[in-house]
């Protein structure tokens, strides 16, 4: 079993930047793809971006395409989402995912079998 714990948000200022964490326990398979999602009030669920837990390849939306990075320590079994020049659209409470989800499904909320809590951003303007 695979244990997800997300952490670093809060409240930030539009154009300002968070990092969030998610640290990851329990047996981890090398093939597992690792993805943000968030749900922004009164909207679906939606992807952020992924990353490759053994390649480190990584994917993101349009929507934080040049803002947003993640990356992992395999060392310390930490996935991060480094989110720049914050907008307000950006409030949402990040979801930290995991899963062996085929390189062209990393989009879909389905194929992910392991979920964290979240943690709620909130960007004011």
């Amino acid at each position: 079993q695979v244990q997800l714990v997300e952490s670093g948000g809060g409240l930030v200022q539009a154009g300002g930047s968070l990092r969030l964490s998610c640290a990851v326990s329990g047996r981890i398979v090398s093939s597992y793809i690792m993805a943000w999602f968030r749900r922004a009030p009164g909207k679906e669920r939606e992807v952020v971006g992924r990353i490759a837990w053994s390649g480190g390849t990584t994917s993101y939306v349009d929507a934080v395409e040049g803002r947003f990075t993640i990356s992992r320590d395999m060392s310390k079994n930490i996935v991060y989402l480094q989110m720049n020049d914050l907008k307000p659209e950006d409030t949402a409470v990040y979801y930290c995912a995991a899963g062996r989800t085929p390189f062209t499904a990393w989009h879909v909320e389905r194929e992910y079998e392991h979920w964290g809590q979240g943690t709620q951003v909130t960007v004011s303007s």
